[in-house]
C-alpha cells in the first residue's frame, strides 16, 4: 500500500485497515466486562447442593463497579505507557493481565475478596491498559474518518458481550447448555462450571488480545492518507492540536465532556450490570406479570446477551458516522435526549418481552455512542498527538459512572425498593447531559 508523507514522497506501508481488524480482536476480549450480568445470578445463589455462592446483589455489582473504576484509572496509565513504549507492548501487557485475572479468579471459589481482586482489579487493569490502544492508534491512521474508525475500534467491545454471555449462560430456547449449567425452572447453578467459565474466558482473552496487539503500530511520522489534507484552523479560534493534559485540564470543554460522559456511563452501566436482576425481580420483573421462572431467565438472557450488546456495538459505529456528518455537539444532544426517554420507559417493559428487548436494545445503542463520540471530541478539542493520555483523563468519568450506576441499582434491590428509584434518576441526569451538550455545541461555534 502506497501513501504520501509530508515531503510528498511515496512510501510502502501496511494497509491501515489491518489496524482496525486487530483493534476489533482486542476489543472483543475487553468487552467481557459487559457480560458480567451472566454471572450475577450464579454468584447470588444461596448455598445449595448445586452452588456454594451466596454473594449479595450489592457484592456482585461491587466486583463489576471496581472493575470499571480500575479500567478507567488504568486508561491514563496505559496512555502514558504508549507514549514511552509504543502501542503494541501496552496492548500485550493489558491482554496478559486480563487473561490472568480471569484464570486466577477461577481458583478462588466462593471467596468474594478473591473474585474482587482478580476480576475487579487485575482484569480491570488489563482492560484499561489495552482499551485506548486501538482508539489512539486508529485515529492516527484515519484522520479523515475519525468518527467512523473510533466507532469501529470500539465496536468489538460492545459485540464481545454478545459472545461471552451466550457462551456462559445461553437461553434454554437455543437448545444448548453454556459454560455455566443452569437447572431448569430454578435459579440454581453448578459452582464448578462458574469457575470453569472464568478459566476458559481467561485463556480466550489471552489469545485474542495478544493476536490483535501485533497489528498495533503507529503510522510513520508525518504520514497522511492519499488525497487528504488537514483542515485549516478557523480564524480567531485557538487550536487544540497539541494540548497536553495540564493544558487540557484548564479547558472548560474538558469538564463539559467529563460530566456528559459520567452521565452516559452511569445510565448505560446501570442497565448492563442489572438487566438480568431487573428481569427476574419478583416485584418489578416478569414474575409480576405472570411469567414463569424459566421464561424470566430466558427473557433476561436474550436482553443481556443479544439486544444490549449487539446494539451497543452498532451504536458505536452509527453514532460515530452521524457525528462526522452533523457535528459532535448536535449528535450528543440527540443521543442524550433519546437515552433519557429510553431510561424512563425501561421500567415499564417487563409486561411485554418484545418491548423489553426493543427498549433494552435502544439503551445499548445510545450507550455505545459514548465510546465513539467522546474519543473524537477529545481529539477535536485537544488534538490527536496526545489522545492516548488525554482520553485517559476524560475516561475517568466512565469509572465514576460505573461505580454510581450499578451500585445504586444493587442497593435499591437489597433494601427492597423498586428499580423505578434507579432508572428515573438516571433519566433525569440524561436530560441534564443533553443540556450540557447544548452548551458544548454553542461553544464549538465560537
Amino acid at each position: 500500500m502506497e501513501n504520501t508523507n509530508v515531503s510528498g514522497l511515496k512510501t510502502k506501508i501496511m494497509n491501515r485497515w489491518i489496524v482496525v481488524i486487530g483493534g476489533i480482536l482486542i476489543q472483543l476480549a475487553l468487552g467481557a466486562i459487559y457480560a458480567w450480568s451472566a454471572f450475577t445470578g450464579p454468584l447470588q445463589g444461596a448455598p445449595t447442593a448445586l452452588s456454594e455462592f451466596s454473594f449479595t446483589k450489592t457484592e456482585t455489582q461491587a466486583i463489576f463497579s471496581v472493575g470499571l473504576l480500575v479500567f478507567a484509572i488504568f486508561t491514563i496509565i496505559g496512555g502514558r505507557l504508549q507514549i514511552k513504549h509504543g502501542p503494541m507492548k501496552v496492548a500485550l501487557l493489558g491482554g496478559v493481565l486480563l487473561g490472568l485475572g480471569y484464570i486466577l479468579a477461577s481458583f478462588v471459589g466462593a471467596n468474594f475478596i478473591g473474585k474482587l481482586i482478580f476480576i475487579g482489579i487485575l482484569a480491570g487493569a488489563g482492560i484499561g491498559l489495552a482499551y485506548v490502544v486501538p482508539i489512539a492508534t486508529g485515529v492516527k491512521w484515519f484522520p479523515d474518518k475519525k468518527g467512523l474508525v473510533s466507532g469501529l475500534a470500539v465496536a468489538g467491545f460492545g459485540f464481545g458481550a454478545f459472545i461471552w454471555v451466550l457462551l456462559a449462560n445461553p437461553p434454554s430456547i437455543l437448545g444448548f447448555t453454556g459454560l455455566i449449567s443452569q437447572q431448569t425452572g430454578q435459579f440454581a447453578y453448578t459452582v464448578t462450571n462458574v469457575d470453569f467459565a472464568f478459566l476458559i474466558y481467561g485463556i480466550l482473552f489471552l489469545v485474542l488480545v495478544i493476536s490483535g496487539s501485533f497489528t498495533m503500530k503507529n503510522p510513520p511520522a508525518g504520514w497522511k492518507p492519499n488525497g487528504w489534507n488537514p483542515p485549516q484552523p478557523v480564524a480567531g479560534k485557538a487550536s487544540g492540536a497539541s494540548l497536553k493534559p495540564k493544558a487540557m485540564l484548564k479547558s472548560k470543554n474538558f469538564y463539559l465532556l467529563w460530566m456528559m460522559f459520567l452521565v452516559g456511563a452511569l445510565a448505560g452501566l446501570m442497565v448492563i450490570g442489572n438487566v438480568q436482576n431487573f428481569a427476574k425481580s419478583p416485584t418489578d420483573g416478569f414474575f409480576a406479570y405472570g411469567f414463569s421462572a424459566q421464561e424470566a431467565i430466558d427473557f433476561a438472557v436474550i436482553g443481556a446477551a443479544v439486544c444490549l450488546p449487539i446494539f451497543n456495538g452498532a451504536g458505536r459505529i452509527i453514532w460515530g458516522q452521524v457525528s462526522d456528518r452533523i457535528g459532535r455537539g448536535k449528535t450528543m444532544i440527540a443521543m442524550f435526549t433519546f437515552q433519557a426517554a429510553m431510561m424512563a420507559i425501561f421500567f415499564y417493559t417487563t409486561s411485554n418481552p418484545i418491548l423489553f428487548y426493543v427498549i433494552g436494545a435502544l439503551i445499548g445503542f445510545n450507550f455505545g455512542g459514548n465510546f465513539a463520540l467522546f474519543p473524537v471530541c477529545c481529539s477535536d478539542s485537544f488534538g490527536s498527538e496526545n489522545l492516548s493520555i488525554n482520553y485517559g483523563f476524560l475516561f475517568t468519568a466512565y469509572g465514576i459512572g460505573g461505580i454510581v450506576g450499578p451500585i445504586l441499582a444493587g442497593i435499591v434491590q437489597d433494601v427492597g425498593m423498586s428499580f423505578l428509584y434507579a432508572f428515573m434518576p438516571a433519566a433525569v441526569l440524561c436530560i441534564f447531559a443533553a443540556g450540557l451538550a447544548v452548551v458544548y455545541q454553542l461553544g464549538s461555534k465560537k
